[in-house]
């Protein structure tokens, strides 16, 4: 695809979820170096970053705002923000919680730099009356914030969910991943201004189960053809919404290589990336140019 036969889709931010992979170097990033920002280096490739450390810690404020620095190359950069598991998994975060959660978030805020915070409830979270009261809660705790919601079981996929979300202004995360028993179907729900696209790769036979990691769930790599039906349910979206497509099929930078990809059928973008990656995964050449190994000094 080159760049003139693309219609820009506007206001879509494509990235990956998280920048902290070891995995990831010497594919997207050189080996371990003195000074180099591995998130300033994802904020010279990408518009947004799902952050998912949140998910297991609640950071301070301070580093929130370290982050909103790192990134201030990129004036359309937004980040979303995982939910810290305390409110959606575990059902054990205090109000002290809430407020260090809000705290981080206003950092963001402050800065120009939260698109949403994701509100994700694991597999087993079945839609019953019980469930939506505990989703009543956290949205009303993170009223103050842009909200979307990501569910994994198909119960949720109901013209009453949307409009539980839709009355409280929180978007519903549409969600690729392997077509499963129970699983939540590929979807093209827009229920807020916020519209949200998650992609966990298709890894069936480790989808489940004791005998797996995340790096085995998340090993993925996405072809043309299946992400372009995605691309059209992005495009079409309605006109009012702030897009963000994020991949989550991070083991060795695949994540990095498919939203390239994916950022390139929506925008036309084609960005200059490490060599090492281009080997890795030799159908990055068709949508992007060779770069020196990245430094620092080549991001400002």
């Amino acid at each position: 695809m080159s760049r003139a036969a693309v219609s820009p889709a506007p206001g879509v931010r494509v990235g990956t979820a998280g920048w902290m992979y070891r995995d990831w170097e010497g594919i997207v990033y050189p080996p371990p170096q003195r000074g180099f920002d591995r998130l300033a280096f994802m904020a010279s490739l990408f518009d947004t970053n799902e952050i998912n450390s949140t998910f297991y810690r609640i950071p301070p404020a301070s580093m929130a705002r370290d982050w909103g620095r790192r990134v201030a190359h990129n004036p359309r950069f937004l980040f979303t923000a995982k939910l810290y598991r305390g409110f959606t998994h575990d059902r054990n975060a205090t109000a002290e919680d809430g407020k260090a959660v809000c705290d981080a978030m206003d950092a963001l805020v402050s800065a120009g730099r939260l698109g949403a915070v994701l509100v994700q409830v694991p597999m087993s979270f079945r839609a019953t009356p019980e469930n939506r009261a505990v989703l009543e809660r956290i949205f009303e705790t993170f009223a103050a914030f842009p909200l979307a919601a990501e569910f994994r079981h198909f119960s949720w996929d109901t013209p009453a969910t949307l409009r539980f979300l839709e009355d409280r202004s929180v978007g519903f995360v549409n969600i690729d991943q392997p077509r499963l028993k129970g699983n939540l179907p590929a979807t093209a729900h827009v229920t807020s201004p916020v519209a949200y696209y998650r992609f966990h790769g298709r890894n069936a036979s480790k989808w489940f189960g004791p005998d797996t990691s995340n790096e085995e769930r998340y090993d993925y790599l996405y072809d043309d053809k299946e992400l372009a039906p995605w691309a059209e349910r992005i495009r079409e979206r309605r006109s009012d919404t702030n897009a963000f497509a994020v991949m989550n099929n991070h083991f060795r930078g695949q994540a990095v290589a498919n939203a390239l990809q994916l950022q390139h059928m929506l925008t036309g973008e084609m960005h200059a990336v490490p060599e090492s990656l281009r080997r890795a995964y030799p159908a990055v050449r068709t949508f992007t140019a060779a770069r020196n190994a990245p430094s620092q000094k080549s991001l400002f």
